[in-house]
């Protein structure tokens, strides 16, 4: 079994960020043989700053660390630091049907809501897919709506040991049922792309002022409220409190006698707790530039490593070697 998970560092990482994808993945550590990535090159198709580009990937590299992830016992690296990924995009895109990166969501949903269409955001997928194969990857940790790419690499993968020999390993998959799916301040799904996003590490102040900004309706706090299950904060609550506290929140705003202000307060504190230890882990982080530096060097070699016979035998396969 190997676990693989990318993140792009094209923004700042906000919850959804972390419970879709970095939790899981770091939960799966424990079991050795993870391998998780800065996606810098994906990061490409929507960020063109490379100022920001540079900044938003030590961001991510230091999240990643804060957060839990033990080099010791995974591998994290930047993607722009293993090139066999690019060449490996590019044998998979000659087998790779048009109708398929045709039907992706999220290059349909990027484009309808007016992002100019590029050929990297088209074949997005493609890219992905070698990042996946070129690890001998199992299990793929990710959101919702990130699995249509893990079934299009598995249609790839097929395609291409169909085509010339089997050469690569099929993913699965894994999605977290209860956060597959994070709701951002606005009740759509958590994302950058929608401005609605809290960030991991985001200033007090700013974190308490946009969960208190957080729109409810105009009913009273004394009046029931039979439909608590949908209320923005208590979907939140549900992601980041125990499940005991979040079921007790739901129930007294169902009952009526719970404000919304009480609801939204009772959410900051959640949130700023849950982080409180990963926020002094960061600090020290920030303070030893060096180490993080190291952690990505060794990190792109061991993977380079692996990635190296994975292309090898793909250029065997189809008749490159």
């Amino acid at each position: 079994m190997r676990t693989l998970t990318g993140i792009q560092p094209s923004g700042i990482l906000h919850l959804g960020n972390y419970l879709g994808a970095m939790q899981p993945a770091i939960a799966a550590q424990e079991g050795g043989n993870c391998f998780y990535f800065i996606a810098d090159y994906h990061s490409m198709t929507s960020l063109t700053d490379p100022a920001k580009r540079r900044e938003y990937t030590r961001g991510v590299a230091l999240d990643w660390l804060a957060c839990g992830l033990d080099p010791k016992k995974a591998v994290l690296w930047r993607q722009s630091d293993v090139p066999e990924v690019c060449e490996l995009a590019w044998m998979l895109g000659t087998l790779a049907p048009m109708g398929l990166l045709e039907r992706a969501h999220s290059y349909k949903d990027k484009t309808a809501r007016g992002i100019a269409a590029n050929v990297g955001l088209f074949t997005y997928p493609v890219l992905m897919a070698a990042d996946i194969l070129l690890f001998d990857t199992t299990h793929v940790p990710v959101g919702r709506d990130q699995k249509q790419h893990v079934e299009m690499t598995r249609d790839m993968a097929i395609k291409f040991n169909l085509t010339y020999g089997e050469t690569f390993v099929i993913p699965d998959s894994v999605i977290r049922d209860e956060s597959a799916v994070v709701p951002g301040l606005d009740g759509q799904k958590m994302s950058k792309s929608y401005g609605n996003t809290l960030e991991l590490f985001g200033d007090e102040k700013a974190t308490r002022k946009k969960i208190m900004g957080i729109p409810m309706d105009s009913r009273t706090p004394a009046e029931p409220k039979p439909d608590a299950d949908q209320n923005i904060a208590i979907r939140l609550l549900k992601v980041v409190a125990e499940p005991g506290y979040a079921r007790e929140m739901e129930e007294r705003l169902r009952a009526g006698g719970l404000g919304y202000g009480d609801l939204k307060k009772a959410l900051f504190e959640q949130v700023w707790d849950h982080f409180a230890a990963a926020r002094a882990r960061r600090a020290e982080l920030v303070a030893d530039a060096g180490h993080v530096d190291q952690v990505l060097r060794d990190g792109a070699e061991r993977a380079r490593a692996i990635a190296a016979t994975v292309l090898d035998r793909a250029r065997r396969a189809c008749g490159l070697r």
